[in-house]
């Protein structure tokens, strides 16, 4: 099974607490060039019905929520959820008492436990591509959907250009050459997500987010490599990370990265 969607590796190792997704988190807030905003960006793009019902699947610390809490309608009525119990107790500190009508449980995408037709929109970001079985967890999606409803999946894609694993490949070339630098080509991606959704929802659109890396320090960018699960480097290359990445910002003042990422707007059809 693939690293990315190994239920008992995310749950051990990648997402047993928050500590490696908020290492990435603020390595992104840190350095990205475009300074709106990742979540603020997202949200700008939710239609959702007044007196909405909204599920979150795959919500991790809730920074979506938390980078919006000023903008959630009091009428919207929300169940943020995750597979990891560790996940899913930070989002309750972190949002926690803000909004009346959150609720937290763990769920697994392929088996949501709600019955037919009883969310308006739900959000799948940054997480199918971690699922083992994703037409399995596209099809309870729809299930629980009503009709019209909303599908916010936010993902990543292909880039051009040295992207970040080429750079750790540089220091450690047994990295897994099959595998891209955003991991996504064989799951869910920009590229392929569409086609992913089409067969249901009626309506799928993409909407993309302009950004790039700008590395100006050394150690942040080791921490993210590290909190990675395939970029992780061997203790005997990390020296020779440092090295490249230290000689490359004292040439050109950054370790310059680009970023692909965006969100797709799926409906389900009518009557449906």
């Amino acid at each position: 099974m693939d690293k990315l969607s190994d239920p008992h590796l995310l749950l051990t190792n990648q997402y047993k607490n928050a500590s490696n997704l908020d290492t990435r988190i603020q390595f992104h807030d840190r350095f990205s060039t475009n300074k709106y905003g990742w979540h603020r960006w997202i949200f700008d793009r939710v239609r959702c019905p007044p007196k909405s019902k909204i599920l979150e699947l795959g919500c991790g610390t809730g920074l979506l929520w938390a980078k919006n809490r000023d903008r959630i309608p009091t009428e919207w009525d929300l169940i943020l959820s995750d597979f990891s119990p560790g996940m899913l107790r930070e989002a309750q500190n972190e949002m926690g008492g803000v909004h009346q009508r959150m609720d937290f449980m763990q769920i697994d995408a392929q088996s949501i436990p709600f019955k037919n037709s009883t969310f308006d929109v739900i959000f799948a970001n940054s997480m199918l591509y971690h699922v083992p079985d994703m037409e399995r967890a596209l099809s309870e999606i729809h299930r629980v959907l009503r009709s019209p409803g909303i599908l916010y999946a936010a993902t990543g894609g292909k880039t051009d250009g040295l992207g970040l694993k080429g750079w750790v490949r540089k220091a450690q070339p047994s990295i897994n050459e099959k595998t891209k630098d955003i991991e996504l080509d064989q799951s869910f991606s920009l590229e392929n997500g569409a086609s992913a959704l089409a067969p249901w929802f009626a309506k799928v659109s993409l909407h993309r987010y302009q950004d790039s890396l700008e590395i100006t320090e050394v150690d942040p960018l080791v921490d993210y490599v590290q909190s990675t699960i395939s970029m992780r480097l061997d203790e005997r290359n990390l020296s020779e990370f440092r090295r490249i990445v230290t000689e490359e910002i004292d040439l050109h003042g950054a370790v310059r990265i680009a970023k692909s990422g965006g969100i797709f707007e799926a409906r389900k059809p009518d009557g449906v």
